[in-house]
């Protein structure tokens, strides 16, 4: 330790740490791919945890609800939790059941529908693009063009036979995930059930390395955050769930074909901030093109006078004051996660935006103001002493001049 110091108090001490800094800075700047590549990969080994901790984060407050509410009457903390944590996964589990009830026999209509018209698109097509051409024209590449359903059947059978590995990769891949997310699943039960165990356990910990006045700090940091994420997990699977309905009702009312699955396509991208809406509107707009397009046109205009009361009435009224970020803000914050983290950035953009905005105004700007004020106040300590104690020069008699 004593040789350290001496080394601090050397001269060139300064010159070569900058010099070392740099180095390392350039060094981590031209190899910064190669270093977000390792940091993703580390990641994506503890993904299936990650993934059991979100479920586990999303089904805690209706676990807390039931807790308040249906079993509040029983005294023991431990089975009431556990009771609820039953409730809340047979409530998960129910309603996934229910939305691939309506999801997989409507996707299966919907793709036979749209093999079993393959030759009137086809026709459609070929009518189409003969308007734009002369009535005497009739090129060898426009008679191979999609004359027929067959010849679409062909083209996607060769695409399928040339691609046949990326086909099975995909499918393997696809399987892995689904294998991970059951893991996930059965994994956030654990967390839940020792959730308790795990807060007290973060608690001490805090304590023990932070001191009193940086543990508060700390912990009301945390604990709004935590409001943060719980609102606008909360509140955003309420609003979806209210855009998806109120779609449906449009649907049936109007003797809409596929209003289960486009219902379904609408509330789920809706989750998605910014650029969900629109790919909801596609997709649903897409799957009722094919069956008949005046209806897609209806769906279409709908789509966006609902997602404008959406975001202008519904929105305001579930998220509050809470998540008042600007706009602007969240823009930026959702281009950059996406560009980051691709849909979960996405999915994250609102909160990760609300946090870093209440760092900056209730942490870091209040800091930077205090520091302002009392680098003012030391500069007024220092004047006063200054001012009181200057006396007027005495001349060679001891008498005071007079200053005029």
């Amino acid at each position: 330790m004593k040789h350290i110091k001496e080394l601090i108090h050397k001269r060139w001490f300064a010159t070569a740490l900058g010099g070392c800094i740099t180095v390392a800075f350039y060094l981590l700047i031209s190899n910064i791919v190669d270093i977000w590549q390792g940091f993703t990969q580390i990641l994506g080994y503890f993904s299936t945890v990650m993934g059991g901790c979100a479920l586990a984060y999303m089904m805690n407050p209706l676990a807390k609800l039931y807790e308040r509410t249906l079993f509040r009457r029983i005294r023991k903390e431990a089975p009431k939790w556990t009771v609820s944590i039953v409730l809340a996964l047979t409530t998960v589990i129910l309603f996934l059941v229910l939305i691939m009830s309506i999801l997989i026999p409507q996707l299966i209509d919907s793709i036979s529908m749209f093999i079993g018209n393959l030759d009137s698109y086809a026709k459609s097509l070929q009518s189409f693009i003969r308007s734009f051409l002369p009535e005497d024209h009739e090129s060898p590449s426009f008679q191979n063009f999609v004359l027929s359903s067959e010849n679409i059947i062909n083209t996607i059978v060769d695409y399928i036979m040339e691609n046949s590995s990326k086909i099975i990769n995909f499918s393997t891949n696809a399987g892995k995930s689904v294998v991970n997310w059951v893991i996930a699943f059965i994994l956030s039960i654990y967390l839940l059930g020792a959730k308790n165990r795990l807060k007290a356990g973060l608690k001490r910990l805090l304590r023990a390395s932070l001191s009193k006045k940086h543990y508060k700090s700390t912990a009301s940091f945390l604990s709004h955050c935590n409001d943060i994420l719980n609102r606008y997990v909360i509140f955003d699977l309420i609003d979806g769930l209210i855009v998806g309905t109120v779609n449906a009702v449009f649907m049936a009312a109007l003797g809409m074909q596929y209003a289960g699955l486009v219902s379904v396509v609408v509330g789920i991208t809706n989750l998605v901030p910014t650029f969900g809406p629109m790919v909801g509107a596609i997709i649903g707009g897409f799957i009722l093109l094919m069956v008949k397009p005046f209806h897609a046109l209806l769906f279409v205009i709908f789509t966006i006078i609902l997602q404008t009361v959406d975001g202008y009435i519904i929105k305001p009224k579930l998220f509050g004051g809470t998540l008042g970020v600007s706009g602007l803000w969240i823009l930026i914050v959702i281009i950059a996660c996406g560009r980051i983290y691709g849909i979960v950035g996405i999915l994250l953009a609102i909160p990760i935006a609300a946090i870093t905005d209440y760092i900056y105004r209730e942490m870091l700007l209040p800091a930077l103001e205090r520091r302002n004020r009392s680098a003012l106040e030391d500069q007024e300590d220092e004047a006063v002493p200054e001012d009181k104690g200057q006396k007027a020069p005495e001349s060679a008699s001891g008498e005071t001049i007079q200053e005029e």
